[in-house]
């Protein structure tokens, strides 16, 4: 019995954390004029949920669980990809920020930090 307590309370936890995440997601949606994502696991940390808005504009959120992330997911109404690449990779824009910063610690430039 108490087995059956525990699992319902991560159950309903889960389902909790899910659903705060799909807020998130559809807000970033909302900003962005739609939105895509890929799941990316990243270890004991969790599943990262990166987000690609019809502006362009990206993100990313982390989930504690895979299945969570891909709850979420599914809750949001958003498209997921399998990888990031093509045309998906393609809608991402960056700035001189994001250029910056990877020139910088590719080859020593400025870091901006």
């Amino acid at each position: 019995m108490a087995d059956t307590q525990v699992d319902e309370k991560q159950s309903a936890k889960a389902e909790r954390k899910a659903a705060k995440l799909a807020k998130q997601i559809g807000a970033f949606a909302k900003a962005h004029g739609g939105a895509e994502g890929q799941l990316a696991y990243i270890g004991q940390t969790g599943t990262r949920i990166v987000l690609v808005g019809e502006d362009g504009g990206w993100g990313d959120l982390v989930a504690p669980t895979h299945e969570i992330a891909v709850r979420a997911a599914e809750k949001s109404g958003i498209t997921l990809h399998e990888s990031f690449d093509g045309d998906f990779a393609l809608k991402v824009r960056t700035g001189p920020y994001e250029w910056t910063r990877m020139a910088g610690i590719q080859i020593g430039g400025p870091s901006n930090g």
